[in-house]
């Protein structure tokens, strides 16, 4: 072969081999950006996917909160409501201006403008029920974060707290007042009246035990309110003779009894001293209110895995609209009766804490005139 030849196929082999290395060049960099985009697309799928999952447990949460929460944007429109936002306000509002009554439309919109937390209260629905709703200042564009709470039952409880200050304040002072009445009086007819001084004297005796049954009542009503103490088996057959027996220590009523119908019956898992005090209660109230001549008795009983106690009287009778309110702390039916007997008003109060703090249930029949069952019905201990 002549040199030129031989040149030339050698100038074309390398044309060959340098086209080659360009095609494997190109493939190769086809392959990378291939593989880069994969990657890429990898990537943003499991940021989705990872965007997607806070989303769902963001919607979680806030879906089982009892709290409404709603969002609106800078120019005012819902831009998130929870399912208890509709609840509390009847209705997912699309947008600020549909916001009723117009005292929330107006606190929600003085966090936008004030940049300032707004709260206010709100008695809403039917049956109606009080709301706080407080509006907060999410962003710089006007956005406000509104959330909603329904503050019926801590409303009710705060009343109840206040109705209970004031008429343990009113029950204390009574016989407060009577004793320094009965003491400053009988400090002047000591030396002029010596008769009268064996009357005050009485007197003071009367409202000093009076005082001492309120302040063992509500001491007894705050230990309960912290529950009771259920590891004792008690046996309430055993337990209500036993108590029946103490009340026979008191001076009978003429005709009457307090006879006791008490079959052995299944333990009670519970306090023996809060079960004593529920009974004694039930039987004290029903003695409190029994003419003379009239019966108390009590029964216990066992029946599909409950332990019944109940305590019937032949006395006065409570009125059915008053059957409701019985177990209200220092209600009284009859007032008059009640101090007349030395009643405190917190007998049934302190018998529907234990009954609950057992687990069962405590009801009343009466009748007017004609007397009044008391049923306790408490749940068997297992084993």
């Amino acid at each position: 072969m002549s040199g030129a030849l031989v040149v030339g196929a050698v100038a074309i082999a390398a044309a060959l081999a340098g086209l080659w290395a360009g095609r494997t060049s190109m493939r190769a960099s086809e392959r990378t950006l291939v593989d880069d985009h994969r990657r890429a697309v990898t990537s943003l799928e499991r940021r989705v996917d990872a965007a997607q999952d806070d989303r769902t447990i963001r919607d979680q949460i806030l879906g089982a909160m009892q709290e409404g929460v709603l969002l609106f944007d800078g120019g005012r429109r819902t831009a998130f409501a929870n399912a208890a936002l509709a609840r509390h306000l009847g209705a997912r509002p699309e947008a600020l201006a549909k916001v009723f009554p117009a005292s929330l439309r107006g606190t929600i919109a003085a966090a936008a403008e004030t940049h300032a937390t707004q709260t206010i209260e709100l008695e809403l629905g039917a049956p109606t029920r009080w709301v706080r709703v407080t509006a907060t200042p999410a962003g710089s564009d006007g956005s406000v974060l509104v959330v909603v709470a329904d503050v019926t039952e801590a409303r009710r409880i705060d009343a109840v707290r206040r109705d209970f200050v004031a008429n343990a304040s009113h029950e204390l002072k009574t016989p407060a007042a009577s004793i320094q009445a009965a003491a400053e009086t009988l400090l002047h007819v000591a030396d002029d009246d010596p008769q009268a001084v064996q009357r005050f004297a009485g007197q003071l005796e009367r409202e000093a035990m009076r005082l001492s049954r309120i302040v063992s009542d509500l001491l007894d009503l705050s230990r309960l309110e912290s529950g009771s103490d259920l590891s004792d088996h008690v046996h309430l057959d055993a337990l209500v003779r036993e108590e029946a027996e103490r009340f026979g220590d008191r001076e009978p009523k003429p005709g009457g009894g307090r006879p006791v119908d008490a079959e052995e019956v299944p333990s009670v898992l519970g306090s023996g001293r809060d079960l004593s005090l529920l009974v004694r209660n039930l039987l004290d109230n029903a003695t409190r209110y029994t003419q003379n001549g009239g019966s108390v008795r009590a029964e216990v009983t066992s029946q599909e895995g409950s332990v019944i106690v109940r305590v019937l009287d032949t006395g006065v009778g409570i009125p059915t609209k008053d059957l409701d309110r019985i177990f209200e702390r220092f209600f009284r039916v009859d007032r008059a009766r009640s101090r007349e007997t030395g009643g405190t008003g917190l007998g049934l109060s302190i018998v529907r804490h234990v009954v609950e703090n057992h687990g069962g249930t405590v009801t009343v029949e009466s009748e007017l005139g004609r007397g009044t069952t008391m049923t306790v019905r408490l749940p068997a201990a297992s084993g």
